[in-house]
């Protein structure tokens, strides 16, 4: 029996069909609500609504500020982590590195279960501290996240690099701002990337740890809760076009940082 070869167009048909199912259509029906009003009719008022009340802009800068605060806080645990997992004397750095990604494994909720308990023993009261714990239980459900993309951007690093700018007379501080910095973007813009945006919308940590002030993704629950499909669908929108944002940017500023680090020397 003769088979026939299949070609690239026939093999990209289920991708295809999974991306038009599970992606295009439904952010067609979120920007459909976004710009639309109860009847039905186009509008921007539901923006104009969103960006002219202060609760809501609140929200969203409260959101913003959670977010800088959690990825600042896995960026400066993970960076020297990852490199002393990638570059340290460890002969097992893989095996280490995988006990640092195992607590992704376990539930969520057990894990932010077990932190608030480790914090109210500390704090006492877990309500006179709301942003600083949710900060610290982002920080925990997202390090991982920061860790795996570091390591592996340091992981492929050219210690060679490292070892002609030390020849050269660079100071170690002069190597990691001018070198080791530069090189490692790929992975500090793919973990920043994938910490900043979900902090802003992960408000179960904030009902978690008894923070009551809203994010963006507790405010796109409260009006989907109340059937305003149109309102929630206009944050989305407007988170929708934050990660096109982020994603564009983070593209554009990697790529110059490792040219960069590659010109230093």
């Amino acid at each position: 029996m003769k088979y026939r070869a299949f070609t690239r167009k026939q093999l990209g048909i289920p991708y295809a069909l999974f991306l038009l199912l599970f992606v295009v259509l439904p952010l067609s029906v979120v920007l459909y609500y976004a710009f639309t009003d109860a009847m039905g009719q186009f509008t921007m008022q539901n923006f104009l609504n969103f960006f002219t009340n202060a609760k809501t802009v609140g929200t969203l800068l409260y959101s913003i500020l959670i977010a800088v605060a959690t990825t600042l806080a896995c960026l400066v645990l993970a960076y020297p982590t990852a490199y002393i997992l990638a570059k340290g004397v460890f002969s097992h750095g893989a095996a280490l590195m995988m006990v640092a990604v195992t607590p992704m494994w376990i539930n969520f909720t057990l894990r932010v279960t077990a932190l608030k308990e480790i914090l109210s023993v500390i704090e006492g009261n877990l309500a006179y501290y709301p942003f600083l714990n949710t900060v610290i239980g982002m920080t925990y459900d997202f390090l991982p996240f920061m860790i795996l993309p570091l390591y592996t951007s340091i992981l492929k690093m050219d210690s060679g690099l490292l070892e002609a700018a030390a020849d050269l007379g660079a100071a170690r501080g002069e190597i990691f701002w001018k070198v080791m910095l530069p090189l490692s973007m790929p992975g500090i813009v793919s973990g920043v990337t994938m910490v900043f945006l979900p902090a802003m919308t992960n408000y179960v940590v904030l009902d978690m740890m008894y923070n009551s002030t809203y994010i963006m993704g507790s405010l796109i629950g409260s009006y989907f809760n109340f059937y305003d499909w149109n309102n929630g669908s206009m944050i989305s929108s407007i988170l929708l076009a934050m990660i096109a944002l982020l994603s564009w940017l983070s593209g554009k500023f990697g790529e110059s940082g490792s040219r960069e680090g590659g010109a230093s020397l």
